[in-house]
């Protein structure tokens, strides 16, 4: 296997690009986060999910400060965060497209009335426990109240597109 020479550069505006490409060779899972709003379900497509801490269960996502739908969700004292199965590409493309995807679709709520999937490789119901500006970015840190799993192959992004990865 041949590889191609590594690219050097140092980030800075005019290159943009580049940093997005080079962020892009990192592969993550794909999240649907829901809160409840005054309008209804607010719902996010998001990549920058992670696992925090075990004591206390902690978990993070981070939406742009720029989104249109930040505040809905820097106001909610509660949101769930969904991680989405291989098949579930077209659900992801159409909450990242549109804020309102999921008002129509049913959906049941968890005790503390959160808007939520019914089918998820993961799900993990939150309470927000801090937020902190990081750039272009807001980190949203949620403590997990409760949480369910389910077997099935993830979605994934990778270098601006969505897959299915076979499970292990």
């Amino acid at each position: 296997m041949t590889q191609a020479t590594p690219h050097s550069f140092v980030p800075d505006p005019q290159n943009g690009r580049l940093l997005r490409d080079a962020f892009g060779r990192f592969a993550t899972g794909v999240t649907i986060v829901t809160a409840a709003s005054p309008e209804g379900c607010a719902a996010m497509t998001a990549n920058s999910f992670s696992s925090i801490s075990m004591d206390p269960p902690l978990v993070m996502w981070s939406p742009a400060r720029a989104s249109s739908r930040l505040p809905d969700f820097a106001a909610a004292a509660h949101f769930a965060i969904h991680v989405l199965s291989a098949d579930q590409a077209d659900l992801a493309w159409a909450v990242a497209r549109n804020r309102n995807a999921l008002d129509e679709a049913g959906l049941a709520r968890n005790a503390q009335g959160v808007p939520v999937l019914d089918r998820c490789l993961a799900r993990f119901d939150c309470a927000q426990f801090d937020m902190h500006e990081a750039g272009d970015h807001v980190i949203i840190l949620g403590r997990v109240l409760h949480a369910l799993v389910s077997e099935g192959a993830p979605l994934a992004f990778y270098g601006g597109r969505v897959a299915g990865i076979a499970p292990a």
